[in-house]
């Protein structure tokens, strides 16, 4: 086999990028540096130039995810309605998790390497909660906004996570839109029941 020689940034990225295919046909179990390193064409070895193990490969790769999920939630034009926003939030949410299923399983369903160890991968986890929450203390300021987001990030998880599977298919009595807009007003519904406004 002819190998291509590559920069070490070069490796590096071929190497994300080869796992990332693999990541989406077989999944993160089945995930392997030799096997990046035999698709690639390269000594098993030259990955662990750039990723110490498995669990660090895994990690970038959360982290990546994690950004670009972050980065497209950012896209959604805000405007001076927060009710609005958090409609457009859920919308987007929800596209990207059905666009990118091996990504999002891999964020939210798969287990991930200690935080503590790569603390860099989960920031811009953070970044999307904080995002729904501005939205959220915008839309009814209250002292519980981080338990509201979380609530409306486990809406949006739950609901993503059922239109990805078959069996949702054949029991889904609306279109995904419809589902999508009915979930999300119950959402903003649910969070004005929370929060009455106060008597002027």
């Amino acid at each position: 086999m002819v190998r291509k020689r590559r920069t070490p940034g070069e490796l590096r990225r071929a190497c994300l990028d080869e796992a990332r295919r693999q990541l989406r046909a077989e999944g993160a179990e089945k995930l392997s540096l030799r096997t990046v390193a035999r698709r690639l064409g390269v000594s098993h070895q030259a990955p662990y130039k750039h990723f110490s193990s498995k669990e660090a490969l895994l990690a970038e790769l959360v982290r990546e995810s994690f950004d670009d999920f972050a980065r497209h939630l950012e896209s959604v034009e805000l405007t001076d309605d927060p009710s609005q926003d958090l409609r457009s939030l859920g919308v987007s949410y929800v596209r990207y998790a059905l666009s990118h299923p091996a990504e999002y399983r891999l964020m939210f369903g798969t287990p991930l390497p200690d935080p503590r160890q790569h603390p860099e991968m989960t920031a811009q986890a953070c970044a999307a909660l904080e995002l729904l929450e501005d939205t959220l203390v915008r839309l009814q300021p209250s002292p519980s906004s981080g338990l509201d987001a979380l609530f409306a990030w486990s809406t949006l998880h739950g609901l993503s996570t059922l239109l990805q599977t078959r069996s949702c298919e054949l029991r889904l009595t609306a279109p995904q839109e419809e589902a999508l807009a009915h979930t999300l007003e119950c959402v903003c519904r649910g969070l004005s029941l929370a929060h009455p406004e106060e008597d002027v």
